[in-house]
C-alpha cells in the first residue's frame, strides 16, 4: 500500500455530508486517510487523544463544520487555534452557513479558509476535489516540516 499523503480529520454531524465527502475523497483516489467524528466534543477528544481516541493520529488538515451539536465548530476552532501544539494545523471551514457573521468570526478565530458547501452533489464533489488538490498537492503542511 502506498504511503498516506495526509491525515485528514472530518468534523461533521450530517451523515449525508459525511458520506458525500468520503465518496469524493475516494473518487479522487488520493492516498489520504480520512478520520470522521460527528460533533465538537468528539473532535476535541480526537485531537487531545482522550475518550476512546488515545491512539488517534494528529491530523495534517481539519475539515470543520460550524453548526454541530454539543460543542459547535467555532468553539472547536477557538480551542484548536489557542493550543500550542494544534494551532498550526490548517482548519478548513466547510459549512452550509453563508452568514457574513460566521465568515468573519471564523477568520477572526484564525480559520485557514471558509467554504460554503453546495447543495448540488456534483459541485460538492468538485469542491472536495479542489480542496484536496490544493491542501495536499500544493501546500506545504506544517506537519511535513522538520522541527
Amino acid at each position: 500500500m502506498a504511503n498516506v499523503l495526509a491525515e485528514i480529520l472530518l468534523v461533521e454531524d450530517n451523515p449525508a455530508d459525511i458520506e458525500m465527502t468520503m465518496r469524493a475523497f475516494e473518487k479522487a483516489r488520493f492516498r489520504n486517510k480520512i478520520h470522521s467524528v460527528r460533533d465538537g466534543d468528539e473532535a476535541l477528544d480526537f485531537l487531545y487523544k482522550r475518550g476512546g481516541y488515545e491512539d488517534a493520529v494528529t491530523p495534517d488538515i481539519i475539515l470543520l463544520d460550524l453548526n454541530m451539536p454539543k460543542t459547535d465548530g467555532k468553539e472547536v476552532l477557538a480551542d484548536i487555534k489557542a493550543h500550542t501544539e494544534l494551532k498550526r494545523i490548517p482548519v478548513i471551514i466547510m459549512t452550509s452557513s453563508e452568514s457574513d457573521q460566521d465568515v468573519l468570526q471564523s477568520y477572526d478565530l484564525h480559520a485557514n479558509c471558509y467554504i460554503v458547501k453546495p447543495v448540488d452533489a456534483r459541485k460538492f464533489f468538485d469542491i472536495v476535489n479542489r480542496v484536496e488538490n490544493f491542501w495536499v498537492d500544493i501546500v506545504v503542511l506544517p506537519s511535513k516540516v522538520e522541527q
